[in-house]
């Protein structure tokens, strides 16, 4: 995407302000062979959360999560697995800095093979990029990235698709 303001929630801002927006969006676990996920610092709130972000007018969700991860990481995504969904309002409904409302509606997706090398590919969004132990994530990571991350090991030791 260009830009925020381009985008169909920069256009939707525009005319509702910082109104509370219901919004479809996608996030993934991307794994490493050795286990570690890729996280990013974001621009936004200067803390680390998964890749991902909402989805454009028009576009299947996991259209949404292969352009975020060329777009946040510089890759190609070659295997997207969804292992979950969250819309719970206690995590999923909050306020970015700029005083915009927001409650996501998110497809949780684990990948492990791409194309490319990651890297911060789009400064605007992202300040690092770093490998994690899922298990064992930075402290200042995003509380909803906090809960899928849970969950994905839960889906991961055999819990099958997961409601959060």
């Amino acid at each position: 995407m260009a830009d925020f303001w381009s985008s169909y929630l920069g256009r939707l801002r525009l005319k509702v302000g910082n109104d509370l927006v219901l919004m479809p969006g996608a996030r993934t676990v991307m794994e490493r062979a050795d286990g570690k996920i890729l996280l990013e610092r974001r621009a936004d709130f200067d803390i680390w959360g998964l890749p991902g972000g909402n989805a454009e007018d028009g576009e299947p969700i996991e259209q949404t999560m292969y352009r975020e991860l060329q777009e946040e990481v510089g890759i190609t995504a070659l295997n997207l697995v969804p292992f979950g969904y969250s819309s719970q309002p206690d995590l999923e409904a909050f306020c970015y800095p700029n005083g915009h409302e927001m409650h996501s509606f998110c497809l949780n997706f684990h990948l492990t093979r791409w194309d490319g090398d990651p890297h911060v590919a789009d400064l605007d969004e992202s300040l690092a990029i770093d490998w994690f132990d899922p298990a064992a994530p930075p402290d200042d990571l995003l509380p909803q990235h906090k809960r899928a991350l849970k969950h994905f090991l839960v889906y991961q030791a055999g819990g099958g698709f997961q409601l959060f």
